[in-house]
């Protein structure tokens, strides 16, 4: 008889509202998406919830109220931080990411997370020193730009259960297709895996009666992506050359053209 594998643990070390907003998803916070107003069906509510999983939630001072360098990070580090399997950290001033790969290995975490949703947040020089102190300490960790382009990794085992367990990473959607006065337009979306923020699950709703048209589709698609809205920035981001909202914008219109595919491809 085969042992079932425990829930992946997780805390969340942070600052500011981005983490918050994906803890809101990760729980399935009932007051959390009013993207459709009055005309909301609680497409995605008593579907799933990860509450039990989240082991802490540490909010930590935001950048803005602390100084340019600090001198003794570790003094800022959480009290006690429970045992867990991934640590996700956001919008934390510079010198507390670099000192938290330490911190977590000291406490038993063994995979950390640092979403670049701002390039700002963690310039390239900073991540290649995380990824550094991490690799000589034994953790797993990864800097998805946005949040929503994280996917499975071999290499990585322990931030693939966190993508495929919660659900939560690059979308995947399925797609069916009808015809309607000559024109295929899309029935309805169902949400596989969606972005780490929730967005995903307004985007498949607003994409129900859609001509799957190239130019009405994007137009859809982008109008629902901004609606949300993303939380990426509209800076541009000097390695990608544009902005990483935008590349958030990309990743839902491949997904929608990939199940599209997919649904045509299974008429044939």
């Amino acid at each position: 008889m085969t042992s079932r594998r425990e829930a992946l643990k997780l805390i969340f070390i942070y600052s500011g509202e981005f983490a918050e907003r994906v803890i809101r998803n990760l729980i399935n916070d009932p007051s959390f998406c009013k993207s459709c107003g009055l005309y909301c069906n609680s497409c995605k509510y008593g579907l799933y919830s990860y509450v039990q999983d989240i082991l802490a939630a540490v909010k930590l001072p935001n950048p803005s109220d602390l100084p340019a360098f600090i001198d003794k990070p570790e003094e800022y580090m959480p009290r006690s931080t429970p045992k867990a399997d991934v640590c996700i950290a956001a919008g934390l001033h510079k010198d507390l990411l670099l000192e938290l790969p330490l911190h977590l290995k000291k406490t038993g975490v063994k995979a950390l997370i640092a979403p670049v949703e701002d390039f700002n947040e963690i310039p390239v020089g900073l991540r290649r020193q995380v990824e550094e102190r991490c690799l000589s300490l034994g953790l797993e960790t990864t800097f998805p730009k946005p949040f929503c382009s994280l996917e499975p990794s071999e290499n990585k085992p322990i931030i693939s259960r966190f993508v495929e367990e919660l659900g939560v990473g690059r979308p995947k959607l399925e797609i069916s297709l009808a015809r309607r006065s000559g024109y295929e337009i899309i029935e309805y979306a169902v949400v596989k895996r969606s972005a780490p923020c929730g967005s995903t699950w307004y985007i498949a709703k607003k994409l129900t009666g859609i001509e799957t048209k190239r130019e009405i589709l994007y137009d859809a698609i982008a109008r629902a992506h901004h609606s949300y809205p993303c939380t990426a920035t509209m800076n541009i981001d000097p390695e990608e050359k544009e902005p990483i909202l935008h590349l958030g914008g990309y990743i839902i219109r491949e997904e929608v053209e990939k199940a599209i595919e997919k649904a045509k491809s299974s008429k044939t």
